[in-house]
């Protein structure tokens, strides 16, 4: 069934899980991300991802990557921490003790330091950077790290969909062809009806993993509710976009963790399905605002780098910053 909240009464919901600053918070506690993706044909994706995490607020962001990538990451901000324990096929050394379950351990063995991951921006279809993900999604599952899927991280779910089957710490966001090709995997006709019932539908097909359907709206839904994003964006459709999407996500999947972990005094009663949703919805409105903004200073030349620069006052305008002088 379809929310029948108001985007004022969600935003609202959301403000009031977002921690404010205070002093007696140490490094970290805000948040810890790790993007997992960028291989040598794609690095922009894993960085906007994680800039957009660091933009929203987060203490420590992470890109875990090829070293191809790594090298080229690492020049575009000194802000991340970049890890190049990827490999792709290819580069996988043969004249070492390096092999495909090395690789996975170095990669699962940052999962602790972790609250939240993103999987696929820029990670491309390598079989051996495909399954090292399959193995951290494995890993993530049983430690109940939320996780969200992205891009060729929705590949995983299209093929090997009992990786999330059944995951409500799971975020897929697949665009309208995505959305289509996960239909498919799971046998769904998505061909003809409500959109929103349709998007419900197909979360239902994956056991309730929360699925944000990007489009003109976006639709966000676990089964049972669904939630309509529509707040005005900007009219370029340039590629990247959903990466400050994914970035945005995971900064407020870890301000829910310290929401539910009641890292401060606030008095709330959101639960964990709640929140999840929360944390879509407002990942969602916050892009929508970044792209707005974007597109009315660059117009048609807006570029997905154009996003990254937008995000704390896109953060300001549809969520709020907590008034700390009633803390």
């Amino acid at each position: 069934m379809a929310a029948s909240a108001s985007r004022k009464e969600l935003l609202g919901k959301v403000h009031k899980m977002v921690p404010p600053m205070l002093e007696s918070f140490h490094k970290g506690q805000l948040g810890r991300v790790a993007v997992i993706g960028g291989s040598e044909d794609y690095t922009g994706a894993p960085y906007f991802s994680a800039m957009a995490s660091a933009k929203l607020g987060c203490d420590m962001s992470h890109v875990i990557c090829e070293p191809a990538a790594g090298a080229v990451i690492k020049t575009y901000s000194p802000n991340l921490m970049v890890h190049p324990y990827m490999r792709q096929s290819k580069n996988l050394s043969k004249s070492s003790s390096e092999s495909e379950a090395s690789i996975a351990d170095a990669v699962k063995s940052m999962l602790p330091r972790l609250h939240v991951i993103v999987i696929g921006p820029g990670l491309g279809r390598d079989p051996l950077m495909q399954d090292t993900c399959a193995s951290v999604i494995s890993a993530a599952r049983e430690q109940n790290i939320p996780f969200v899927l992205d891009a060729d991280g929705l590949y995983l779910a299209q093929t090997r969909p009992e990786l999330v089957q059944g995951c409500r710490e799971c975020v897929l966001t697949p665009n309208v062809v995505e959305f289509g090709r996960l239909a498919k995997a799971k046998g769904v006709d998505v061909s003809e009806g409500n959109p929103e019932d349709l998007c419900a539908k197909l979360s239902r097909a994956f056991g309730g993993v929360l699925i944000i359907q990007k489009g003109a709206k976006d639709l966000i839904s676990d089964g049972e509710t669904t939630l309509v994003s529509d707040g005005e964006g900007g009219r370029k459709r340039s590629g990247g976009q959903g990466d400050t999407l994914t970035g945005s996500i995971a900064t407020l999947l870890a301000y829910r963790k310290a929401y539910l972990d009641k890292l401060w005094d606030h008095g709330g009663e959101l639960g964990k399905e709640e929140t999840l949703r929360l944390a879509a919805f407002g990942g969602s409105a916050v892009t929508r605002e970044c792209s707005r903004l974007a597109y009315k200073e660059k117009g048609r030349a807006l570029q997905a780098s154009d996003l990254t620069e937008h995000v704390h006052q896109a953060f300001l305008n549809v969520i709020g910053e907590k008034d700390e002088s009633r803390l």
